[in-house]
């Protein structure tokens, strides 16, 4: 059997309805593209894609291959792969790429409020950031859009290089670096140079990187490209601070070339919680103004932000103020909204999940959040996850903590005491794995 050609699957593509590669969510009038995995192949399904509405069904397994309805590929993923950098090639507006360790979904949410005030802006849906998201989510990209913004997230070395090579960013984003993945990157270092595969794609095509000025790494990475910086001090194009010290972060903020100082300017007034966020603020009022959004506009697309999924949420309850930070965790996203706890009135609790994917580093790096619970002095944590359990039980000056293998656990086993809890700022953070979603309701 002859293969069909990117064209031909093309100009298909563009005459339905879109792309689906889950029979669970299939698109009536669209393709089916039977992706494989370790656990699933995409092939067994492209039948019953068919006879559930899908129109064609793209393929490599020739066995399967029923009729005229049929694409036959040689390999589906990099056909998908490679639509997507045709459909790119086509698009003649501005791409943003943004990746980082911590922040890139709620810094992709704020640029997409601030653009969505002066432009029709597409930006990647949920976390389809991966070597099949990115291009589902580039393909996903109308004629009539103005400017995408496409997250890029990684989890080993030359994946944001891939990435970059299918969306082609004309601007780019590292929101920060830190300890995230450390077991598929090889620690640290493997880390930092995974992410400043953005940056290389940037310099190497002309492009503009937004660089948050304080963070050292980041602007040691910078070699020859043209930047646009934010921070909190110095000579940043925009500066910022936060203003206040409530559950809700406000920010301050102005432009370089603005004389005013920042105390003359009104706050802009966020729905998220953490000062580890104001980064990100900063980084949303940066594409703002390089795409010539005016400051009350940017402001106001800022506060329209409502963050979800448990991604620095404050939700009162009738009983106590939950900080809901458990979409993911890392060791630096833990420190930081410890450390943001920390410099907050009131009584506190920490709920804290076992940190995944750290690998050889994992019992070390939960020792040292654990030392930094005993420094800060919180009144009351609950510990869910073996990683956490198996920290507290090795270490000789433990904090006073309750710990749990998993939520089920602490659940039953803490039920009636938090029943009594009243008035506290309870923080609630881990990895998504650990599912601690389900101890709200105590609260």
């Amino acid at each position: 059997m002859e293969f069909h050609p990117t064209d031909q699957i093309y100009a298909a593509f563009r005459k339905h309805a879109g792309i689906c590669t889950d029979t669970r969510k299939l698109i009536k009038g669209g393709i089916f593209f039977a992706l494989k995995g370790g656990q699933f192949n995409g092939n067994l399904f492209a039948e019953k894609a068919l006879e559930q509405g899908c129109t064609l069904a793209v393929v490599d397994d020739p066995s399967v291959v029923k009729g005229k309805k049929y694409f036959l590929v040689e390999d589906v993923l990099k056909t998908l792969q490679d639509l997507a950098k045709f459909h790119r090639s086509l698009l003649k507006i501005p791409f943003i790429g943004l990746t980082g360790s911590n922040g890139k979904t709620t810094t992709k949410e704020l640029i997409r409020a601030v653009l969505s005030r002066r432009f029709k802006t597409f930006a990647t849906e949920g976390n389809l950031n991966n070597h099949i998201g990115v291009p589902l989510s580039v393909l996903s990209v109308t004629d009539d859009s103005e400017i995408a913004v496409i997250e890029m997230g990684a989890n080993h070395q030359g994946e944001i290089a891939a990435l970059c090579e299918i969306c082609a960013p004309d601007y780019g984003i590292i929101t920060n670096i830190g300890k995230a993945h450390l077991e598929g990157f090889g620690g640290p270092e493997g880390v930092i140079r995974a992410k400043s595969e953005l940056y290389q794609y940037i310099e190497q095509h002309s492009g503009k990187i937004f660089l948050n000025r304080d963070n050292p790494v980041l602007t040691g990475l910078i070699k020859k490209a043209d930047t646009f910086t934010y921070g909190t001090s110095g000579l940043c194009n925009i500066l910022g601070r936060q203003a206040g010290n409530g559950p809700l972060l406000s920010v301050r903020w102005k432009t370089n070339n603005d004389n005013a100082p920042l105390e003359e300017h009104s706050p802009v007034q966020t729905n998220l919680t953490g000062i580890y966020n104001l980064e990100n603020v900063l980084a949303a009022i940066a594409v703002g103004t390089v795409f010539g959004i005016p400051a009350q506009e940017i402001n106001a697309g800022i506060s329209s932000y409502m963050p979800g999924n448990h991604r620095s949420q404050v939700k009162e309850t009738d009983r106590n103020t939950l900080i809901l930070d458990s979409y993911n965790a890392n060791p630096t996203s833990m420190r930081a909204a410890l450390e943001n706890l920390s410099g907050m009135e009131g009584d506190k609790m920490v709920v804290l999940g076992d940190m995944l994917e750290l690998g050889d580093h994992s019992y070390k790096e939960h020792a040292e959040i654990l030392h930094l619970v005993r420094e800060k002095g919180f009144g009351q944590c609950i510990l869910v996850g073996p990683a956490f359990t198996k920290a507290i039980t090795g270490m000789k000056d433990a904090p006073s903590c309750d710990a749990f293998e998993n939520t089920s656990e602490a659940q039953t086993k803490m039920k009636s005491k938090l029943s009594k809890l009243r008035r506290h700022l309870v923080l609630i953070k881990g990895s998504r794995g650990i599912k601690l979603e389900d101890l709200e309701s105590l609260f």
